[in-house]
């Protein structure tokens, strides 16, 4: 996106009530937060199935390192397994900013509904 379709944006919201503002933040961090947990349990399966199938955490292998005739199956599922728990990090994180979020625009809306 552009900037200046950002700030056309922007001006747009703002000039929303603060109800209308405080509807649309809710429904789009529910929806993120949905899409963020689908994301996050996918990740936390593509990494417990590395463990399994290595029967080792990627910070124990860390450590250890990876054995010198490791094939180029296991530098490769290596690397992919840095990717996913990288993803599941991020998707951690990004979770727990919406859930606070989440939480504010609860208490934003139950101060509207009741000044009503």
């Amino acid at each position: 996106m552009n900037a200046l379709m950002t700030r056309q944006i922007e001006e747009l919201f703002s000039s929303l009530g603060t109800e209308e503002k405080v509807n649309i933040i809710s429904h789009g961090v529910a929806l993120r937060l949905s899409d963020l947990r689908k994301r996050h349990d996918l990740a936390e399966s593509r990494v417990r199935h590395f463990e399994e199938k290595y029967g080792v955490t990627l910070n124990a292998l860390e450590r250890e390192g990876l054995p010198n005739a490791s094939d180029f199956d296991a530098h490769e599922d290596y690397i992919m397994w840095h990717h996913w728990v990288e993803v599941v990090e991020r998707a951690r994180a990004r979770i727990a900013s919406l859930e606070e979020i989440a939480r504010q625009g609860i208490y934003v809306e139950e101060s509207l509904r009741a000044g009503r």
